[in-house]
């Protein structure tokens, strides 16, 4: 009981050493090949994958990944230990100093944009990759640089559920040291390898309304009504030069032997508006959002604050997240045993408590059930 009576309240630091390579706990064993080290930094190539790309391509998806990221890139890490309360019968949570890293772990970006990208990535890929570039006396990590999550393959993994961290991790064609990577492994698989139909489903309603908002008047048919039959050719050239002259002119001229009748699509028809309803929600269901945060009407509404609406979007979306991010890097490759950190989750729904901006909320939480079925 004696190591209890006193809390730490000071993390044990030790200035960066330049080439550390000490093994903290819960190493892969030795590793020869570490080419791939040679690339990280060169940034010309790094690259997200073109699944990810086409499917943030999507305004919903992107919205929601956007909101998410807002989540984990705005609250920050506090680092704690763990002593046991022997009156409660719990463990009370003791906050000590943290590490130098904590605030910034790579010191070329800014926090916001290192937790951004890999909450992009495990939103995405249901993984992500954290390079240690520096360490200290004590051989725990100083710093590190994020990797992007498309540009590594792993040989003893193929996904698309990833089950453990890989030992065989291939960046940019080289092999990279286990040992020196923090590897987050999502609790939910990446979306891209998920709901790839929802996803392909959702783009083809968005090229079909672009191909259709192309066209500057209402459809319709040119019919010949008498006259010599034209062939297949010269019908073409005539529907083209006719849709030529509508668009150029205010007028179009016909003879007798031709008549145009204008089809019943109406612009709302043309552009698809249910359908891009009904795909908009798919992709709220699959980016685990509320509908109402990317504003599509559900029924009947109440108005809120603001902090309802974060509470709803750290509970039903972020929060699987950021218990991904604190519990890696509370694991024993990335600090001493018994020290952890956790996200200062309180402060975030704290900040707008004494915010009164109504905004529109379901009055039930059946439809929010369904968003993230």
């Amino acid at each position: 009981m004696g190591i209890f009576s006193k809390p730490v309240t000071k993390a044990a630091v030790s200035p960066i050493t330049e080439s550390h390579k000490a093994a903290a706990a819960g190493s892969y064993g030795t590793y020869t090949s570490n080419q791939g080290a040679s690339f990280v930094g060169q940034y010309y190539s790094y690259y997200e994958g073109d699944l990810r790309n086409r499917a943030n391509s999507i305004p919903t998806l992107s919205r929601a990944r956007d909101l998410l990221a807002s989540v984990i890139s705005s609250t920050e890490l506090e680092m704690y230990n763990e002593v046991w309360n022997d009156v409660d019968k719990q463990m009370d949570c003791v906050p000590i100093a943290p590490r130098s890293w904590l605030r910034q772990p790579d010191p070329t970006v800014p926090y916001a944009t290192l937790m951004a990208w890999t909450l992009d990535d495990l939103l995405y890929f249901g993984r992500a990759f954290w390079f240690i570039t520096s360490r200290t006396a004590d051989g725990f990590p100083a710093s590190f640089t994020r990797i992007p999550a498309g540009s590594v393959n792993t040989q003893d993994q193929s996904g698309p559920v990833w089950y453990a961290p890989s030992k065989e991790v291939y960046f940019q064609g080289g092999m990279l040291d286990p040992n020196d990577l923090v590897q987050f492994i999502s609790p939910v698989q990446g979306i891209i390898y998920q709901s790839q139909t929802a996803i392909e489903t959702a783009l083809r309603v968005e090229a079909s309304r672009y191909r259709n908002a192309e066209s500057l008047l209402p459809s319709g048919v040119l019919m010949q009504t008498g006259g010599e039959p034209l062939s297949g050719q010269e019908l073409a050239d005539l529907a083209t030069a006719f849709n030529s002259a509508r668009v150029n002119n205010q007028t179009a001229a016909l003879n007798e032997f031709l008549k145009y009748e204008e089809t019943k699509a109406l612009p709302d028809n043309m552009l698809m508006i249910e359908s891009a309803d009904f795909s908009g929600k798919e992709m709220c269901r699959l980016g685990n959002i509320p509908f109402y945060l990317a504003g599509f009407d559900i029924g009947s509404y109440q108005y809120t604050t603001s902090a309802g609406a974060r509470e709803d979007l750290y509970l039903f979306g972020a929060r699987q997240y950021l218990d991904c991010v604190s519990q890696t890097l509370s694991m024993n490759n990335v600090l001493p045993r018994g020290t952890y950190v956790r996200f200062d989750i309180d402060s975030y729904l704290e900040s707008m408590m004494s915010e009164e901006m109504p905004i529109k909320t379901p009055t039930n939480t059946a439809p929010m059930q369904e968003s993230n079925s």
